[in-house]
C-alpha cells in the first residue's frame, strides 16, 4: 500500500527505539532522557488537587489562564521579557509537539531550516514534514560555533534556524557573542529563530540567555520550553512556546487540529510550581545535575571513552572507538545487551550515519545510584577487553 513519501525520509525514534531494548535486557537506561526520581510533591500535590476539584475538561486550547499568567511573570523575574499572555503564549503537548507546530506554522514547503548538527533527532524530520529542506551546520562540543561557516548556510530560501542551548546532545551552552552572531544573520535574511530552550535550568558553565532578548530579536524568535525537564515529568508533556502575535496566530492553529489542547489538570499543576518554586528549586537542580554529571563522566573516562564534560542539559556525547570497532548502532546495542547499559547511538543525530558511528549518547538524569552501578557495568567493560 501508498505511504506519503515524507515518511520516507527518516526512521522512527532511535532514542524510543533503544529504551525498549532496555527494558526487554533488564539494561539500565542510559537512552532515553527521562528521570527515574520523584517530581516535586508540589506539582504532584497540585495536579491530584486538580483532579478532584473537577478541572477535568477542555482547557482553552492555546493554554490555561492560570498557566499562561504564570509563565508570562517567570519570563519577565528570569529574562526581563514583557510578554502578553492573551497574544503571545501558547500551552503545547510537550516540547516536541511545540516544535513541530511552530514549524508547520511558519515554513513553507521549498524553504529551508537550519539545523545545528549533531541535533536532537526531531529536528531534521521536523523540516522534511513542513516540506523543507534541513541544512546541517557543525556544532561540536567543546568548540566555538564557526560563525562564518554558518552564514555560509544561508540562503534567500532560509526561513529558520533551529537553536538549541543548552544544547542536545553535545551538551554545548551557547556564549553570549555565538548567540548575537545567529541573531544578526537571522536579522540580515528575516529569518526566524526556532529556539528549543527546554534545559533552560540546567547548565554548569556561562549562563542561558534566550535569543529573544537580544536587540530586533523578539518580533523574529519562536522560544520552546516546557515543564518535562525542569520540574521532573517527561510524561505529563506541558510545552510552552513564547512568540511574536502573528506568529502566534498560525502556531495556535496549528496546534488547535494537531492536538487541540494539553492535559487541563497538568497544566494548574505547572502553574503551581512556577507560582511556588523559587530561586533556591533552581539553583539545586543545576547542583544536583552537576554531582550526576560528574559521577557519569568519571566513569565513562575511566571505562576507555573519551568525552568531556557537558557544558549543560543532562547528556554526555562519548566516543567508544577505543573500546571497539564495530560501528555505533551494533555497539550501543551489544552495551545494552551484554554490559547492561543503555545508550544511543550516535549516527542518530547526524545527517550523514557515518559521522556518528564512533559515538554514543548517554544521558545522565538518573539517582546517584543508578549512575554509579551504570559506572561499574562500564568499567566491567573496559577489564574484560
Amino acid at each position: 500500500m501508498h505511504t506519503a513519501r515524507r515518511t520516507h525520509g527518516f526512521t522512527e525514534s532511535v532514542i524510543r527505539g533503544m529504551t525498549r531494548l532496555a527494558n526487554e535486557h533488564g539494561a539500565i537506561n542510559l537512552a532515553q532522557g527521562f528521570p527515574n526520581f520523584p517530581a516535586p510533591d508540589a506539582l504532584k500535590d497540585a495536579a491530584a488537587r486538580a483532579i478532584r476539584d473537577d478541572i477535568n475538561q477542555y482547557a482553552i486550547t492555546w493554554g490555561a489562564k492560570r498557566l499562561r499568567d504564570a509563565l508570562v511573570r517567570k519570563y519577565a523575574e528570569w529574562y526581563g521579557m514583557t510578554v502578553d499572555p492573551e497574544t503571545e503564549v501558547t500551552i503545547t503537548c510537550g516540547a516536541t509537539e511545540a516544535m513541530a507546530s511552530a514549524m508547520l506554522a511558519v515554513v513553507d514547503p521549498g524553504d529551508e531550516v537550519i539545523v545545528f548538527e549533531p541535533f536532537y533527532e526531531n529536528y531534521g524530520p521536523d523540516a522534511i514534514l513542513c516540506g523543507a529542506r534541513p541544512v546541517y551546520v557543525p556544532l561540536a562540543a567543546g568548540e566555538p560555533l564557526d560563525l562564518d561557516r554558518l552564514a555560509w548556510a544561508f540562503s534567500p530560501r532560509t526561513r529558520a534556524i533551529i537553536v538549541c542551548t543548552p544544547n542536545n546532545p553535545t551538551g554545548r551552552v551557547l556564549s553570549g557573542p555565538e548567540l548575537e552572531g545567529i541573531a544578526e544573520l537571522c536579522r540580515r535574511h528575516d529569518a526566524y529563530a526556532v529556539t528549543d530552550e527546554i534545559y533552560e535550568h540546567i547548565y554548569y558553565e556561562g549562563k542561558h540567555i534566550p535569543i529573544a532578548t537580544l536587540d530586533g530579536m523578539r518580533e523574529r524568535t519562536i522560544t520552546i520550553s516546557g515543564a518535562s525537564k525542569t520540574f521532573s515529568v517527561t510524561g505529563w508533556r506541558v510545552g510552552t512556546i513564547v512568540a511574536p502575535p502573528p506568529a502566534t496566530d498560525a502556531i495556535r492553529k496549528v496546534h488547535d487540529f494537531l492536538t487541540v489542547g494539553a492535559a487541563a489538570p497538568l497544566q494548574e499543576a505547572i502553574a503551581v510550581g512556577l507560582e511556588t518554586l523559587g530561586p533556591e528549586y533552581y539553583r539545586g537542580l543545576a547542583t544536583q545535575y552537576r554531582i550526576r554529571r560528574d559521577l557519569l563522566h568519571e566513569a565513562l573516562l575511566a571505562a576507555g571513552f573519551r568525552c568531556t564534560p557537558p557544558e549543560g542539559a543532562y547528556y554526555i556525547l562519548a566516543d567508544f572507538s577505543r573500546l571497539s570497532d564495530r560501528p555505533d548502532d551494533e555497539f550501543a546495542r551489544w552495551l545494552t545487551c551484554e554490559a547492561g547499559v543503555a545508550p544511543v547511538p550516535g549516527s542518530s543525530f547526524f545527517s550523514r550515519p557515518e559521522l556518528g558511528r564512533h559515538l554514543v549518547r548517554f544521558a545522565f538524569c538518573k539517582t546517584e545510584d543508578q549512575l554509579r552501578e551504570a559506572g561499574e557495568r562500564l568499567r566491567a567493560v573496559q577489564s574484560a577487553r
